[in-house]
């Protein structure tokens, strides 16, 4: 509108934005797909990790499309119906659609089994580009944050919430850092920060609050 307001009133600054509106969009279209969604063990919807995701991937140089596609990463692997969530995401674009794409370790419900899956994914790495390397990393660095945070909080019992062993999880963590570092293609300081993280998730204690 002219007035310097959307449809529904709310004001808009001057133009050109930071973003186009396709981020905002893309915010509705994750809400939407995972609006029944929590994160493992708590009562937090799945939508902060989405966010959480694309936060960290703007703040390592995101595009708009990288950071879109942040936003997206987990659709095509949790969203239901499987192919409605993939018709949304390429509805983003080529660009999302590839990253997201490189992004899933599986679409397929239920998942198969978790270790191949994992080992399959692990040796993708070494051809994925860099866009789908940062928002790989960008989804795993926010992982391994929420996994430290809530280690602080609740102790060791923070593993239970896995399909895994405490050891399965800290070795693939400790195998994504080394897969991201054996493909040039990777963001450093990313893959450095992921690496500190993962350095407290190994440590054999936290000191809790």
């Amino acid at each position: 509108m002219d007035d310097g307001t959307d449809e529904r009133g709310w004001p808009l600054p001057p133009e050109p934005w930071l973003y186009s509106k396709r981020i905002i969009e893309a915010m509705a279209a994750a809400a939407q797909i995972h609006a029944r969604q929590k994160r493992k063990g708590t009562e937090i919807p799945y939508l902060s990790h989405l966010l959480g995701t694309c936060s960290i991937a703007l703040e390592y140089g995101a595009t708009e499309d990288e950071a879109i596609a942040a936003m997206l990463h987990d659709a095509i692997e949790d969203g239901l119906p499987t192919e409605a969530a993939r018709a949304t995401v390429w509805s983003f674009g080529d660009e999302v659609g590839r990253i997201v794409e490189g992004c899933t370790d599986a679409d397929t419900h239920p998942k198969p089994p978790w270790r191949p899956r994992k080992e399959a994914y692990l040796a993708s790495l070494v051809t994925k580009d860099h866009s789908v390397l940062l928002v790989s990393a960008s989804d795993k660095l926010h992982n391994a944050r929420s996994i430290v945070r809530d280690r602080r909080g609740v102790g060791e019992v923070v593993w239970d919430r896995f399909k895994v062993s405490k050891t399965e999880t800290l070795w693939y963590y400790r195998s994504l850092v080394t897969a991201y570092r054996a493909n040039s293609a990777h963001s450093p300081a990313l893959v450095a920060e992921l690496d500190r993280t993962l350095a407290e998730m190994e440590a054999p204690s936290v000191a809790r609050p």
